[in-house]
């Protein structure tokens, strides 16, 4: 068997690798982001940046908002606002495989 960090070989039934040290087959979790959404976006991606976060369907989330700006007209809409320059943009995605852009390509 071979640590999936380090690459090296280390006994079938090893639950730690004895060269860096990390446990084997432990799940590693990444705290989630609040992004805006690059793909799945209406008007700015807020509503689906928020359902990715939340975990819940961007409908529900979508009509939430509609909802909500429907009871506090102008807060609702400023709310919108603020969360569509404060919330930064999702990353794009990169080609399988690769950890950089290419050279000469811009993100």
């Amino acid at each position: 068997m071979f640590c999936n960090y380090c690459g090296k070989q280390i006994q079938d039934d090893a639950r730690l690798c004895p060269y860096c040290g990390r446990l084997i087959g432990a799940p590693s979790y990444a705290p989630k982001k609040l992004m805006r959404s690059r793909t799945d976006r209406k008007l700015g991606g807020v509503a689906a940046g928020f359902a990715d976060y939340f975990d819940a369907d961007v409908t529900m989330v979508r009509l939430l908002f509609v909802f909500i700006v429907l009871l506090t007209l102008p807060l609702g809409i400023i709310a919108y606002i603020v969360a569509w320059i404060i919330v930064p943009e999702a990353p794009p995605n990169l080609p399988a495989g690769s950890t950089a852009p290419a050279a000469g390509q811009h993100l």
